[in-house]
């Protein structure tokens, strides 16, 4: 069975204790839970509340976890943010493990400038990569690294450029966004799953409309089509909704965010019958 979970960032200003209530109300399976989730964040990361939230709430048995990104970047220009941000990676493999969760996704960096990256660039990608590389052998916790959308500076974006980092490094695993590769196109989507479905682990599901990223699915057929084609080459891992609630005409209550998500639970699970 496929399980099917939300980003918690979508409840981002509601405590723990609320956010996996409303995940349950849902019908859903579990979540990914963002470190950055403000509750969490913002009260020096208590870890232990999140793990009395999953022992209240042993439906929502399929948690992953979300490294933190806003303000990070590991492959910036400026070692003290570089440095830090590696930190706050490995930090997230350690809370992850205590957490529980078998599955942590990090985004890769970006280089600083809205230029292509160059060499020096990528040598600072590398020492990001020896870092978690390090850290991976010590316990037995899926890491992948998330396609990026398709911008000048983004390191990974492309389903070959996913591939080529897969197979330079075994022991990584892939999240596969569906907004981000939308933003290129439908088929591209699609060539990501061709291409990455070996190791592929997590999966942040959310529809495009535009240029407008992280929708809800809302019944859409290519979304469906997407299900499908994850169905027809055996991934079993989360379908982890990540939706943007600031791209609603208007703020959302609790109550109409857990009807979001109980709709597009339905959607998915119709989908995978």
């Amino acid at each position: 069975m496929v399980p099917i979970a939300v980003s918690s960032m979508f409840f981002h200003e509601y405590t723990s204790p609320e956010i996996f209530s409303y995940a349950s109300r849902a019908g859903l399976d579990g979540i990914e839970y963002w470190l950055e989730t403000p509750h969490f964040w913002l009260r020096s990361l208590p870890v232990d509340e999140v793990l009395i939230c999953r022992q209240k709430h042993p439906e929502l048995s399929a948690i992953t976890v979300h490294a933190p990104i806003l303000d990070l970047n590991p492959c910036s220009i400026n070692p003290d943010v570089a440095e830090i941000s590696i930190q706050y990676a490995i930090r997230s493999i350690t809370i992850a493990d205590q957490l529980g969760a078998h599955i942590l996704t990090l985004h890769p960096g970006r280089r600083t400038a809205k230029r292509p990256p160059g060499d020096a660039d990528f040598a600072r990608f590398e020492h990001y990569l020896s870092a978690l590389r390090d850290a991976a052998t010590k316990n037995s916790l899926k890491i992948c690294m998330e396609n990026m959308e398709p911008t000048v500076n983004s390191f990974l974006c492309t389903p070959e450029r996913v591939r080529q980092l897969l197979d330079d490094e075994p022991w990584l695993f892939f999240t596969l966004d569906t907004s981000h590769a939308l933003a290129k196109s439908e088929e591209e989507l699609l060539r990501y799953i061709e291409f990455c479905h070996g190791r592929l682990a997590n999966v942040h599901i959310s529809r495009k409309e535009g240029k407008i990223l992280h929708l809800p699915l809302d019944r859409s057929p290519l979304m469906a089509t997407v299900i499908h084609a994850l169905q027809d080459v055996g991934y079993s891992g989360p379908l982890t909704l990540e939706i943007d609630d600031l791209n609603f005409p208007r703020p959302l209550s609790a109550e109409e965010k857990i009807g979001v998500l109980s709709r597009d639970n339905a959607f998915i699970r119709k989908c995978l019958e």
